[in-house]
């Protein structure tokens, strides 16, 4: 929420609050106004009765002056109209000095009406020659009134009020006193203001208990000021529930923002913000009480395959899945969501490798139980990498790090387990990252080259295709084999740049063949394979060459085959259609299913050289060779052994009868030879490889053609000058000695 917005929030809550306020004051003001109208209009009516009662008084003024029927005299004829003319000594003098006065007659009235007990004092104060009228004349009459007029709630300040608001009265007043609540008390005390020629002389006073004339006021001022009270608590919820209404998705929505910012909205685990927060605390504290910390990561083995194979709704809930196992074993330490099919786990006790370890084995065991969503049984696999931070020069980045190189070798070390870092890490990272710059400098200065391995029929002996292998030739290290670096392009994404340059290298040589009937096969890794974008690849290499589509040969592997299966079935059939033949290369080794192989347009299979290396030495691999061969020939699939070496293999597999071989026994990989027409003239191995640094002599028993392999390359890495975040790094460096030893 914005400071604008907490500003118009807070001014809108003060406003209600204002109205709600005046509101309730506006009640309770109109409360007393009717409490009072109310009590007047009966105290006037009760007044107006008992002045009647002493309707004789005129008549009683009359005997006393010796005249009848005079006009003068006290008559009390309403509580608005007392006294019609002047008050003279003649006519007041007996009222208050003889008999039964006119205060007496209103309390005998009173009384009568009442009941006798409503009298609680009667007072007649009599002051003569009283021209002025100063407030401590007041103070004086009522000091000297009764003690009973002082009773409760009765205070000498409001007596002391009474008689001064006769100094200009005309008519007798009222005082009534009120409740908290806007009602009146039962008492009321009534003062009769006597005058002479304009001056006050005397004064009557009566206090009457009037509970009476007040009780049906006071009920309906009670019955008013309940509903007058229920209105402004209605108003009152009214305004809260609109403010309610008003700020209640503003709320949620302020709640959801702070929930996502610290949170995964999927799994509801900590975020990678949180996570790194905590770690670096953690370690801070780590440093200063000199314990351990430990890092978990773990990844989802093939996730992306579940997502494809079962929709991302299921993918999700998988996810969800996982999150309630690893809470269930991590679950008294920090465990995060940094990605979509990554997590993180910190464990700040119990972080010994051996209570460590205990962990990891049991988050592996969690895995096996099974996991069903939508009545489909999915199997758990997590690869993980753990990372130990035992002194206070790790930082939380580094720790990650060392995690993360843990985690890449437990993917590489057949998924579902868990893997320690080591050292020795450090500089096989360091190795993948100075080949992934070299891979870089290879594309941009044309350093590959292609090679190409004769395939001989069986049935004619003669040369049919050759199949196009790449090589690094490096300026300084000789040939790279693709052993080396196509793994570390599949992981940074550089293959799909070296395979679209293999394909357009591979098609434009083949186009200069002499024999233009000789086929070329081109390897596509599954990294590089892109369901709709493969086949205007292939379309445009096949333009820009000029060669035959039906020359060209596309070999995929079995895990293309388990992603993206409908997207991929339709870019191989756009493939096929343009007249290019498509091979299952290394059938057997991966996800084989024969559904793929009614699926998919294959117009070959090729033998993996796994199977052919035995061949001839184990009955179950002479089976599943025949098995293999056999079933091409009933789908009319033309089947290719790789990797084979010697005569028995050939015997063996042309009484099989496989359609096409290729291995050390028929050529190395190298140039295209036109004088290789004939099996006859390949049988004997070639030992002669051109490269640009010349011939390298070698036997069967030797690498390929002088191809330099991953150890090769690890002890040239290590030779040369090394650079890490820019800096050099020694010869000395541990990690580099850790790694040479």
């Amino acid at each position: 929420m914005t400071q604008l917005s907490r500003q118009r929030n807070l001014a809108t809550v003060l406003a209600l609050l204002v109205l709600t306020a005046l509101l309730a004051a506006g009640v309770f003001a109109s409360n007393r106004l009717l409490a009072r109208w109310l009590v007047v209009h009966n105290l006037d009516n009760a007044l107006t009765s008992w002045s009647r009662a002493s309707s004789d008084l005129n008549d009683t003024a009359s005997e006393a002056t010796g005249t009848e029927g005079a006009s003068h005299g006290l008559r009390l004829i309403t509580l608005s109209d007392t006294y019609s003319h002047t008050v003279d000594e003649q006519v007041a003098a007996p009222l208050l000095d003889d008999g039964v006065s006119y205060l007496d007659r209103i309390a005998n009235a009173a009384t009568a009406d009442l009941g006798s007990d409503s009298l609680i004092a009667n007072a007649k104060v009599t002051l003569p020659d009283m021209t002025t009228w100063q407030d401590e004349t007041a103070e004086a009459m009522a000091a000297g009134l009764p003690e009973a007029f002082r009773a409760a709630p009765v205070t000498p300040d409001q007596l002391v009020q009474t008689l001064v608001g006769l100094h200009t009265a005309q008519s007798p007043q009222v005082t009534v006193f009120r409740t908290w609540w806007g009602g009146v008390e039962p008492l009321a005390i009534i003062a009769t203001p006597l005058r002479r020629a304009g001056h006050l002389y005397g004064s009557g006073l009566l206090m009457l208990d009037i509970a009476p004339v007040i009780a049906s006021a006071n009920r309906l001022v009670l019955l008013v000021s309940a509903i007058m009270a229920s209105l402004c608590a209605l108003s009152f919820c009214s305004a809260v529930f609109i403010l309610w209404v008003r700020f209640r998705d503003v709320v949620r929505t302020n709640q959801n923002i702070e929930f996502l910012a610290h949170h995964d909205p999927l799994t509801g685990l900590p975020n990678r913000a949180v996570f790194s927060a905590k770690l670096n605390e953690a370690l801070r504290l780590a440093h200063a009480k000199a314990s351990n910390i430990a890092v978990v990561l773990i990844d989802v083995d093939k996730f992306k395959l579940i997502n494809d194979t079962y929709g991302h709704g299921t993918g999700d809930v998988f996810l969800q899945v996982i999150a309630d196992r690893l809470r269930s074993v991590f679950g008294q330490h920090l465990v995060a969501r940094l990605s979509g099919d990554e997590f993180a786990v910190m464990v700040t006790n119990h972080s010994d490798v051996a209570r460590m370890t205990k962990m990891a084995s049991d988050m592996i065991a969690a895995t096996k139980a099974p996991c069903v969503i939508d009545g489909i049984e999915i199997q758990i696999s997590l690869s993980m990498g753990l990372a130990r931070a035992n002194d206070g020069s790790w930082r939380a980045s580094r720790l990650l790090h060392c995690a993360d190189l843990a985690l890449y070798r437990a993917k590489h070390s057949g998924r579902s387990t868990f893997v320690w870092y080591n050292p020795e890490m450090d500089a096989e990272a360091q190795r993948r990252k100075e080949i992934e710059a070299g891979l870089v400098k290879a594309l941009k200065f044309d350093q590959f080259e292609l090679v190409y391995q004769p395939q001989f029929s069986l049935h004619d002996n003669r040369l049919k295709a050759y199949e196009a292998l790449i090589r690094w030739e490096h300026p300084t290290k000789g040939t790279i084999s693709p052993d080396v670096f196509i793994s570390v392009a599949e992981d940074t994404g550089l293959i799909e740049d070296i395979g679209d340059w293999v394909l357009r290298r591979a098609c434009k040589e083949a186009a200069a063949w002499e024999d233009k009937s000789l086929r070329v096969a081109v390897n596509f890794s599954a990294a590089q394979f892109r369901a709709g974008e493969t086949q205007k690849k292939v379309a445009k290499a096949i333009a820009e060459s000029g060669i035959d589509p039906r020359r060209l040969e596309i070999e995929i592997t079995e895990s293309l085959l388990i992603a993206e299966t409908e997207a991929v079935v339709e870019t191989l059939e756009a493939i096929h259609a343009l007249g290019v033949t498509i091979a299952m290369d290394d059938f057997g080794t991966g996800y084989s299913s024969l559904s793929y192989l009614s699926r998919f347009p294959f117009d070959k299979i090729k033998i993996d050289r796994s199977f052919i290396r035995n061949l001839g030495r184990d009955i179950g691999t002479d089976a599943i060779v025949t098995s293999i061969i056999g079933l091409g020939r009933s789908l009319s699939v033309e089947i290719t052994a790789e990797g084979v070496e010697n005569q028995d293999q050939v015997t063996l597999l042309r009484a099989a009868g496989c359609d096409l071989v290729q291995g050390f026994l028929f050529g190395r990989p190298g140039a295209v030879r036109g004088d290789m027409e004939s099996m006859t003239d390949a049988q004997v191995p070639h030992s002669q490889v051109r490269t640009q640094h010349g011939a390298v002599e070698t036997d069967e028993d030797e690498l390929e053609d002088g191809e330099l392999h991953a150890d090769d390359v690890l002890e040239w890495a290590l030779e040369m000058p090394l650079e890490l975040d820019g800096k050099p790094v020694a010869d000395n460096d541990p990690a580099r000695v850790q790694a040479r030893a």
